[in-house]
């Protein structure tokens, strides 16, 4: 049975409840199923006070082996350096993650912010909030970028804001059935079974991306046109399976007419949350989007774009549902 501990720092409790959603395994079957002990958990642990303490100190110093080290939410070092920002068990976080990571056969980082600082590590950055192993994509973070757990594995970065439940149950999972060293890691130490692909592999608006065939309106983003050229989504430079494994099995963001806000990469938030750069996309010269979709050139786009335009079908140009 593997031993699974989950701590939360600078976090909203998102991926928490994103992890309770989960169907494929459900939360429950992690415990009935596949023999995962959760030792304690900030909204499920029983253990409270002294006890919870307890078990934490005997965890921190090797005492009761730890298998699985969960983290969510960023590592808070303000002020000055001392984690006091972000008390926890009579101690700043930080000082029981620096204890406990150590201990663990692997180290799991759920959502942004514990993968690469997230909204908390916009500028100016108050709290000095930093991911795990990152700060955005700068390898180091919190622990180090030569941090290895004890069975000699970075932190498994699971991104997202939140990241989608099955991501982190079927990893968890794996993790826990010993298969940790046949997950091949990109160089941001995300799982490529998941973020090997592009959020926009699956979108159903690819044939108008594909006529660069634009939405004018945001209430035109469930019936017709791409929401890349004016809206801002990340959807072609955003590593995710947001449209092969639907959230809630039903859909995604770009399927309800919502921009992909490429939260699995590092940089999210994109442009630090800049006045007129959410839900826009920014451009060069006003006509040339300033991020290109992934294995693309700005004059290779301008030529294409050019040409797909030209070709694009009437079909394109309308409304997908009739009334």
């Amino acid at each position: 049975m593997a031993t699974l501990l989950w701590f939360q720092g600078g976090a909203c409790s998102g991926n928490t409840i994103s992890f309770l959603n989960a169907e494929e395994p459900t939360a429950c079957d992690l415990l009935t199923d596949f023999g995962i002990e959760f030792l304690w958990h900030p909204s499920l642990g029983m253990e409270l006070g002294d006890q919870a303490q307890a078990m934490f100190r005997s965890l921190a110093s090797g005492e009761k082996p730890l298998d699985i080290f969960v983290y969510e939410g960023s590592v808070i070092r303000a002020p000055n350096g001392t984690g006091r920002f972000n008390m926890f068990a009579e101690r700043p976080m930080q000082d029981w993650v620096n204890d406990l990571a150590p201990q663990a056969g692997i180290v799991v980082a759920i959502g942004d912010c514990a993968c690469w600082g997230g909204i908390p590590a916009v500028a100016p950055n108050p709290s000095d909030s930093v991911g795990l192993q990152f700060l955005k994509r700068d390898a180091g973070g919190f622990l180090g970028k030569d941090f290895r757990s004890k069975l000699g594995l970075p932190v498994i970065n699971i991104p997202g804001c939140p990241a989608h439940p099955d991501w982190i149950t079927q990893i968890v999972v794996a993790v826990a059935a010993g298969r940790a060293g046949d997950l091949a890691l990109d160089e941001f130490n995300r799982p490529s079974t998941f973020f090997t692909s592009f959020t926009q592999t699956g979108c159903t608006r690819n044939q108008y991306f594909e006529y660069k065939s634009s939405t004018t309106e945001f209430g035109q983003g469930t019936r017709k046109g791409c929401l890349f050229y004016e809206f801002g989504c990340r959807g072609p430079m955003t590593h995710s399976p947001c449209n092969r494994i639907l959230w809630n099995r039903q859909s995604s963001k770009t399927r309800a007419g919502m921009p992909c806000t490429g939260c699995t990469e590092p940089e999210f938030p994109f442009f630090d949350l800049a006045p007129g750069s959410v839900f826009k996309t920014q451009k060069i010269s006003g006509t040339i989007p300033k991020d290109m979709p992934t294995g693309i050139d700005p004059i290779s786009y301008m030529g294409l774009a050019a040409a797909a335009r030209v070709a694009a079908p009437q079909w394109s140009k309308e409304d997908m549902f009739v009334v």
